[in-house]
């Protein structure tokens, strides 16, 4: 199979790991060759509720022998995408109360850019340098990596980029722009937090010129910072929130979230303004709806900050020069990106999965489940301070 991996199938890097995956289980994937490998990944933390979670399965199944896809997405009242809106709405602040579902986070991004200049009226949208909002082309546009961008211009006008945690900079928002777009976390950058009420400070800003917050929860969001969204950490409520990977316990699903009176101008002017086949896919929804409420009728996301908490008790290491991030969204910040390439791969041999950022070389992603336990925090982490110990033996 891993043949046919690379002479059929796309890739996106020259060298991917290319593990052959047999099946996976709660916080564990097995390969082929009868490896079990502890997961402190998440599928880059789209898998919230671990692996084949029983309550994402059941409700999968349900939906399956009800009916599959019927119609484009809001034409039909299909029970699972009706449900899933509503729950949302009770649990965001009531000026969040209408969601538009699609099929990822980038297309999230786009309704949102698409919606923030449908409301105002203006076209300039200010991004984060270091951002990463997925990699359609608008969502590219508003990426503030120029390297991952060059090969694909031109991109969409009139987009500016800002510091993140950067005050002077919220001068540069004037009453030409449309939207400001922020990841409430900056995940690619290396798991950067806003700071001195940062995100409050982008919010006033806005509301004094006029313009929109659009905040990216696509990964904060579904309980990974130990709250339901990562806003909810920072004192302040965004115009609209974009959300997905951890959304639909391991399937594919994302939604942009706004009031009713903003949301409704996508209905006319032009009708149709943002329109997609399979976004609300009924068994998709049916998967979101069943996360969300494991999430939020558990005890997992009070367990969110103990768990980020014997992370940091066990990670401690001269090759460990930092650790950044909250909740179950941290990065371990290494001397250098050969240490970090080291830790990553020694470990996959030892049978835990780590992972890179898009930005930081020298970081090395921990996004497990939340569902881990305590114990396979205790394993995994067990495993990352013997490789270390390995790597300083060499000559780092």
């Amino acid at each position: 199979m891993k043949e046919d991996f690379f002479k059929y199938q796309a890739q996106t890097t020259p060298h991917p790991l290319a593990m052959e995956i047999s099946h996976a289980e709660g916080s564990y994937i097995y390969t082929t060759d009868h490896k079990k490998h502890l997961d402190f990944v998440a599928g880059v933390s789209a898998c919230s509720l671990g692996h084949k979670h029983p309550r994402v399965v059941t409700a999968i199944k349900n939906q399956l022998d009800k009916y599959l896809h019927v119609m484009v997405y809001g034409e039909y009242i299909q029970e699972s995408a009706v449900e899933l809106t509503k729950l949302l709405a009770s649990l965001l602040p009531k000026s969040l109360n209408k969601t538009y579902l699609t099929n990822s986070g980038t297309e999230a991004i786009e309704g949102s850019i698409k919606l923030a200049r449908r409301v105002t009226g203006r076209s300039q949208i200010i991004a984060a340098k270091h951002a990463y909002h997925g990699n359609t082309m608008g969502s590219m546009s508003v990426m503030g990596f120029e390297e991952r961008k060059q090969a694909f211009r031109p991109l969409i006008p009139d987009v500016n980029f800002i510091t993140f945690n950067e005050e002077e900079d919220l001068n540069h928002i004037t009453d030409k722009t449309a939207a400001v777009i922020l990841e409430t976390i900056q995940g690619g950058a290396g798991f950067i937090v806003p700071k001195n009420d940062y995100l409050r400070k982008v919010k006033e800003r806005c509301q004094e010129v006029g313009a929109l917050v659009i905040l990216d929860e696509i990964q904060p969001g579904f309980g990974r910072t130990g709250k339901l969204f990562g806003f909810e950490n920072y004192n302040m409520i965004p115009d609209i929130i974009a959300m997905g990977k951890g959304m639909g316990g391991g399937m594919p699903i994302g939604a942009f979230t706004a009031s009713s009176s903003l949301m409704d101008q996508l209905q006319d002017h032009p009708k149709l303004g943002h329109i997609t086949t399979f976004g609300g896919n009924p068994v998709i929804a049916a998967a979101a709806l069943a996360t969300l409420q494991e999430i939020t009728e558990s005890d997992l996301m009070a367990a969110v900050i103990e768990k980020e908490k014997l992370f940091r008790s066990l990670l401690i290491h001269p090759l460990i020069k930092e650790i950044r991030g909250i909740g179950l969204m941290l990065a371990l910040i290494t001397p250098s990106a050969e240490v970090t390439n080291q830790i990553i791969l020694k470990c996959k041999d030892k049978g835990l999965i780590l992972f890179w950022l898009l930005f930081e070389p020298m970081a090395v992603r921990i996004t497990p489940p939340l569902t881990i336990s305590n114990t396979e925090i205790k394993e995994g982490c067990k495993i990352i301070i013997e490789v270390l110990d390995e790597v300083s033996k060499t000559k780092f």
